[in-house]
């Protein structure tokens, strides 16, 4: 199996994987992964449950790209995103219930919790309202997700970012996850949040958190 058509595959299972998870539903959302001299990209209006590698759109850099496949609607924000952050090899973007309903309320969500860490700082900015496959959207979401690897849009939903679609998707989930905590909180008052200082010691250890030695990641890649 070749990169390409390793990728995806990989992408494919992402967009089917976000209905499974619960943070996405119907055709909302889409996937993108850096790959050559572009992006691959989720197509539009195609049903997640009959997508294939080869409705997978391949894009180039100028926008460009071959085939009767359209790309999601999204691809703008797709593409300068991952143009712009050599860091992020991989975006996965949801209308997941919690973090949209945040995003409704136009708030950044807050450091209530220790995992916020791994979206890279300590909040969750909530980027201005703009329309839907605009370069204004686009360029809303490059400003919110300075120094960050997730953000939300007002009135929309969530970007999540990170060097493989894997770690994106789980990124996704863990942003829904810290917007229903947040949510919760909301009835009882703004709730107590952690320090910069506290948030800087759990960025500096995520730095190692997870890492298993070269031989077990070695032997899982090749189980997987």
């Amino acid at each position: 199996m070749d990169e390409e058509y390793r990728l995806r595959k990989e992408l494919v299972e992402a967009c089917q994987n976000m209905s499974r998870l619960g943070i996405n539903k119907g055709t909302a959302g889409n996937v993108s992964a850096r790959h050559g001299n572009g992006i691959l990209i989720s197509p539009t209006g195609v049903p997640y449950d009959k997508l294939t590698p080869e409705h997978v759109v391949a894009m180039n850099w100028d926008a460009t790209f071959e085939g009767d496949v359209l790309p999601s609607s999204e691809w703008r924000f797709h593409r300068d995103i991952l143009q712009a952050r050599p860091d992020l090899n991989a975006i996965v973007h949801t209308h997941s219930t919690n973090a949209t309903t945040i995003s409704i309320l136009q708030k950044d969500i807050p450091p209530i919790h220790y995992a916020i860490a791994a979206t890279g700082g300590a909040s969750i900015r909530c980027a201005p309202y703009e329309v839907f496959g605009s370069q204004a959207l686009a360029d809303c979401a490059l400003v919110a997700l300075k120094d960050r690897r997730a953000c939300l849009l007002a009135h929309h939903g969530v970007i999540a970012g990170h060097v493989s679609i894997g770690k994106a998707l789980a990124l996704a989930v863990t942003v829904e996850e810290l917007a229903t905590q947040y949510l919760a909180c909301l009835p009882m008052g703004e709730p107590p949040v952690l320090t910069d200082e506290q948030i800087a010691e759990v960025l500096e250890k995520f730095k190692t958190y997870g890492q298993q030695s070269p031989q077990v990641t070695d032997r899982l890649r090749q189980a997987s």
